[in-house]
């Protein structure tokens, strides 16, 4: 026995009773298969050899190509910038272990170098000043003119541009 209300009145209390008892009962039924297939095996024998037909093998990539290509180079960056990363903490590792004597020893060549180039260049300084006594004397008058012309121009408001002009 179905029900159905007559639309703009409720029911009433016997009616929704009687309502709910036939939707669980309806809800409840054992009559319903229990067992619902939820995969299917083809059976039939493959050919042992020629032409097979073609069965489609549809793309569904997750993630876009751009994408990918993104996530590859910043696995190359993160590769290259730990290398980097391992290379400064060898640096500062060897600076780490550093003593007087072997600071001494890397600076010795190098300030040897710097005297020699000192005393080559004071030595040459030495011999031209000896040799040229070169005396500029200048008679005349001296004219100095200090005439500056400044034009500036500024058009805009929120993004001002300005322009200076200065002559000498």
């Amino acid at each position: 026995m179905d029900f159905h209300p007559t639309a703009g009145r409720p029911m009433s209390d016997a009616e929704a009773a009687a309502e709910a008892k036939r939707i669980m009962d309806a809800s409840f039924r054992t009559e319903q298969p229990g067992h619902f297939p939820t995969s299917y095996r083809d059976h039939s024998p493959v050919p042992a050899y020629g032409d097979t037909p073609p069965v489609p093998q549809p793309d569904h990539r997750i993630v876009p190509a751009w994408a990918a290509g993104i996530a590859v180079a910043s696995i190359g960056v993160g590769a290259g910038v730990t290398g980097i990363g391992c290379g400064a903490w060898l640096v500062l590792q060897g600076l780490a272990s550093v003593s007087l004597a072997g600071v001494l020893m890397v600076t010795l060549p190098f300030a040897g170098l710097a005297m020699a180039a000192t005393a080559i260049g004071g030595a040459i300084n030495r011999a031209r000043s000896a040799v040229t006594k070169n005396v500029n004397v200048y008679e005349g008058p001296v004219t100095m003119r200090t005439d500056i012309t400044s034009n500036s121009t500024t058009r805009g408001m929120f993004f001002a541009r300005t322009r200076n002009d200065i002559h000498h």
